[in-house]
């Protein structure tokens, strides 16, 4: 039988004794579980999201730079890649009706390789919805659109490939967790939303990896963790600040153990040498260099993180203050 939200049943209990037979009726209101949102197909996605998806045009000292960007709230905030627009002396928005609008820049972030820009277009916002990027799973289904090669509204499909990836920000640093997909990303598409199978953005589609130049499968994208924490920081002061330790990790090992640790960071401070293998940030379990970039990424500068390491066979324990990240890696 089936029972809909509230619905009342009447639960008959019989109570044997040796002479006789009691029946006692109870009222029991049962809450049903609300039903699951189907996945949207790709159509779906696209009629459901492709309004808050913009191309971006920047004039450069050398000429014009093209990228993508989506609509981040009714202010008129919107977020792209910083590479995108990067040393631009104008920033023009289109929307996908085919009007334009100029804009400013409000902030960015090349640690995370992110910008936010402002119009003033209040009748062409539509707004597209951060999703949660770590409750993604290898195999997911993932949709990205925007003006690759200049051809706006563009949409591709694919999963998700792999995830806790790591990219190189323009400044130098790793970009943690990031998304690899192998929906076609090409030039153009670089600031272009990440969309899940309820159209909300996971990601920020930033980099691939291609000999040829052009879309070999391996796509990356900044995650909608780090988007909503960065952008929520350029929203409220211009910049965003990182958490800092101040070390260099091995990429070759198959651990999380310390090539390096620089002089005068909170690493070093706490005394942390180079060999030395990380096991543990708050008590979770740390395995591999990509476990550490994600903990400190998640943090904020002054935290206060309980770091467990292994010297000589010996398991140490020490509390250490995280900085803010320098402008460059030392």
């Amino acid at each position: 039988m089936a029972v809909g939200a509230g619905a009342v049943l009447a639960v008959y209990v019989a109570l044997g004794t040796n002479d006789s037979t009691k029946t006692i009726v109870r009222q029991v209101t049962v809450t049903a579980e609300p039903a699951a949102q189907a996945p949207l197909d790709v159509a779906q996605i696209y009629n459901h999201t492709h309004s808050g998806v913009v191309e971006i045009t920047v004039t450069l000292p050398g000429g014009q730079a093209q990228g993508s960007g989506f609509v981040y709230d009714s202010s008129g905030h919107i977020v792209t890649n910083d590479h995108v627009v990067d040393g631009a002396s104008s920033i023009e928005v289109a929307f996908p009706d085919g009007s334009k609008s100029s804009a400013s820049l409000v902030g960015a972030d090349p640690s995370t390789d992110l910008a936010v820009i402002k119009v003033d277009a209040s009748s062409k916002l539509h707004p597209l919805t951060l999703g949660d990027s770590g409750r993604l799973s290898v195999g997911d289904p993932v949709v990205a659109i925007g003006s690759p090669f200049g051809l706006e509204e563009t949409v591709t499909s694919g999963i998700v490939s792999a995830l806790h990836r790591q990219m190189t920000s323009p400044n130098g640093f790793a970009i943690a967790d990031s998304i690899q997909t192998d929906a076609a990303i090409n030039h153009g598409n670089s600031g272009g939303p990440l969309l899940d199978s309820s159209a909300h953005v996971i990601g920020v589609n930033t980099q691939i990896k291609s000999d040829s130049g052009g879309n070999e499968g391996v796509g990356f994208a900044v995650p909608s963790a780090t988007i909503k924490d960065v952008v929520s920081q350029i929203l409220a002061t211009g910049q965003a600040e990182h958490a800092y330790l101040g070390v260099q990790l091995d990429s070759t090992a198959s651990n999380a153990r310390l090539a390096s640790v620089q002089p005068g960071t909170p690493a070093a401070r706490a005394g942390l040498q180079s060999g030395d293998v990380i096991t543990a940030i708050d008590g979770k379990t740390i395995t591999s260099t990509n476990g550490v970039q994600s903990a400190i990424s998640s943090k904020h500068p002054g935290d206060k993180i309980s770091l467990t390491y292994t010297r000589d066979g010996q398991s140490n324990t020490v509390e250490v203050t995280l900085a803010t990240r320098p402008d460059q890696p030392s």
